[in-house]
């Protein structure tokens, strides 16, 4: 883990523009390709694991929750989600969301009851630290809040354009979070009150021909410090300097929009993709933000 001093340094360095590829080998597995876990949805957002590896994905026009069974079944978990988008697990086993139609951040439990935490913002994507600790994104006001574990609320920054997706580095010391309109992801050290210090564009990403934004959305992490985002050159993945390692193309014809690890050993990628969801094996494995330390 970095110590607080290695991290502030890191921070500070100016962001690596040139980074050769490595081998997308250290993540791909040969022969495993992406597989189709469902379709016939409107447009799905928010993939979340949970403590046993199950996944659960939201499709926003239809207002519904599905899980991913270890088995690959795709069951209902939530019928009516009000406009749900940006999902994660925290340590209290509750499924976060942000639950757009209603202007709240909720939690919700093994039975899809939903209880508010939070009120009358526009949240969009979010993260949950070990410690019950929320960062959730609000482009419509270019707001970053946070919720402390005893649900008090407070912007923790202002600015970013178009922000959008948001995860915490392995170590929890560090929050990155997207710009769609921009080329960069921007990370913030992350103080012991929850407030955001040193912002820094720590990553820059490849953009695709023709466009002046990168799309970039959701976003993961793996055991190794590798960063994921969606974006619409496809998933591109960072090493811990910011360099780019790599891009995964799509499984289709639609943006990505979100990706997160899952299953049993947090090994597979999976990924929301328009009207449907993918997932492939990797070499990698994710991280659940509530039992890493």
């Amino acid at each position: 883990m970095l110590n607080r001093t290695v991290l502030f340094v890191l921070l500070l360095l100016p962001v690596m523009t040139q980074g050769q590829d490595m081998p997308l080998s250290d993540v791909l597995i040969e022969g495993e390709a992406w597989e189709l876990v469902g379709e016939g949805f409107k447009f799905t957002e928010g993939p979340a694991v949970d403590a046993v590896g199950n996944v659960f994905f939201t499709d926003v026009p239809s207002d519904k929750i599905y899980k991913v069974g270890l088995d690959g079944a795709v069951t209902t978990f939530v019928d009516e989600s009000h406009r749900t988008s940006g999902m994660i697990f925290g340590p209290n086993g509750k499924l976060y969301g942000c639950r757009r139609g209603l202007k709240q951040i909720v939690t919700y439990d093994e039975r899809g009851n939903a209880t508010v935490i939070a009120e009358n913002v526009d949240g969009n994507d979010l993260v949950v630290n070990r410690e019950g600790g929320v960062y959730f994104t609000e482009p419509s006001t270019q707001q970053i809040w946070y919720i402390s574990p005893s649900t008090e609320k407070r912007v923790v920054d202002h600015g970013i354009e178009k922000l959008n997706g948001i995860i915490l580095w392995p170590d929890q010391r560090t929050l990155v979070v997207a710009d769609t309109a921009g080329e960069n992801l921007w990370a913030f050290r992350i103080e012991d009150d929850g407030s955001l210090r040193y912002k820094q564009p720590y990553y820059t990403m490849r953009l695709t021909r023709g466009q002046e934004g990168s799309g970039a959305d959701g976003l993961t992490v793996d055991t190794m410090g590798r960063l994921y985002v969606a974006t619409h050159a496809g998933l591109q993945f960072f090493d811990t300097q910011g360099r780019i390692s790599g891009v995964i193309a799509n499984p289709n014809d639609k943006r990505i929009s979100n990706v997160t690890f899952g299953g049993e050993k947090l090994d597979t990628l999976f990924i929301t993709c328009g009207n449907r969801v993918f997932r492939r094996k990797t070499q990698a494995t994710g991280i659940r933000f509530f039992d890493a330390e």
